[in-house]
């Protein structure tokens, strides 16, 4: 085995240590990022969809510049968003660079996706059952927190398990510009040097990882459907 490994992947090898390390800081920022950007994405998306036409805190005015700003904020690419709020980023996290800044450039770039997407689940709950529990004088709070969450919570996490799927990709392209993980390996050991069985390591490291979050999700989907 140990012969096969240094016939094909002869730089993985040599390269171990750092390949774990990459994987190491790539988890953590998917992880971190996706729980802040979680904490802000989905309070956004509920009040996006309570604020929405015929919805239990309906008003038009606070829900088009709220929807507004989300689109704007999802319509700008990721790796000029970046690029764009060296400041924002230094401020949080004490440094443009490394596993820390990364954490809050994606966050920061994902929320709105996470926003909207909360926002789709919750329009799956059935409004007949949201309008019975009005008629029976619960209140909006008590609506949003024990009926339209509670309902929409299997497609809640549908959601957020794209999201999650998303920032691996994501966190690959802040590699690209210093952000550490598999993106900044791939890129210095692999295409700068053209070894292509780094690269092809990392892309199946980068694959495991993308269905470990989906089996997660799914699972998590299926318990909760129960």
């Amino acid at each position: 085995m140990s012969e096969i490994l240094k016939t094909y992947l002869p730089n993985v090898l040599s390269l171990l240590p750092l390949l774990k390390q990459a994987t190491k800081e790539t988890l953590i920022m998917v992880f971190f990022s996706g729980i802040y950007a979680s904490v802000v994405g989905i309070p956004l998306g509920v009040l996006l969809f309570s604020l929405g036409k015929g919805n239990i805190l309906e008003n038009k005015f606070f829900h088009s510049i709220l929807s507004k700003i989300i689109n704007i904020l999802r319509s700008i690419p990721f790796i000029i968003l970046i690029s764009a709020i060296p400041g924002i980023i230094k401020i949080l996290a004490g440094s443009t660079i490394g596993v820390k800044g990364a954490i809050v450039s994606l966050s920061i770039g994902c929320f709105p996706f996470i926003a909207r997407q909360v926002e789709l689940s919750l329009l799956q709950v059935d409004k007949g059952v949201i309008e019975a529990y009005e008629s029976m004088g619960f209140t909006s709070f008590q609506i949003i927190r024990k009926i339209i969450l509670k309902e929409a919570m299997p497609y809640i996490i549908q959601a957020i398990t794209v999201s999650f799927v998303s920032l691996v990709s994501f966190s690959a392209v802040a590699g690209s510009v210093g952000g550490g993980g598999l993106g900044s390996f791939a890129i210095q050991y692999g295409y700068n040097e053209f070894k292509n069985d780094i690269m092809l390591v990392t892309v199946v490291i980068i694959l495991l990882i993308v269905m470990l979050i989906q089996f997660i999700g799914d699972t998590i989907y299926k318990k909760l459907r129960h």
